[in-house]
């Protein structure tokens, strides 16, 4: 299992990555086109819905990012292993700071404040995430 943990690695965190950027180059900007009488309740959804595809891959990046950290595959170098739990701990942080106070704020109705901070809050969530990618990729290049 020690050979295929990081690429298991980097199939979770690239898709993550992949659907962050989705949802801020496809969904978030589809949002002020809800009407605002109708917008609470699609808020709401959009919530239930976007977490069962966010939690696998969160707890799946948790298990494998920490498997890396505490039984490191011989070969594989401790600065990406370390910059790539960095990128998720940013990912995390930015999620539960930032983003889910902004979708608390949506989900009592269209809020243009809380939006343009969700948008703001995501594109650093993007970001965090594909250099999470890149990191996997560290990882796994010299066991190649």
């Amino acid at each position: 299992m020690s050979e295929l943990l990081p690429v298991l690695h980097l199939a979770l965190t690239a898709a993550y990555a992949g659907f962050q950027w989705t949802v801020r180059g496809v969904v978030y900007p589809q949002f002020d086109q809800v009407p605002a009488g109708s917008f609470g309740a699609y808020e709401r959804r959009h919530q239930q819905r976007i977490s069962r595809v966010v939690g696998p891959l969160f707890a799946g990046q948790l298990v494998t990012t920490g498997w890396l950290l505490v039984a490191r595959p011989p070969g594989a170098p401790l600065p990406a292993v370390v910059a790539g739990a960095a990128c998720l701990g940013a990912v995390l942080l930015l999620t539960v700071a930032g983003a889910v106070p902004q979708h608390r704020r949506l989900s009592a109705g269209w809020d243009g404040e809380a939006f343009r901070q969700l948008l703001r809050v995501d594109t650093a969530r993007a970001v965090a995430a594909t250099a999470g990618t890149a990191a996997a990729v560290g990882v796994l290049v010299p066991l190649a």
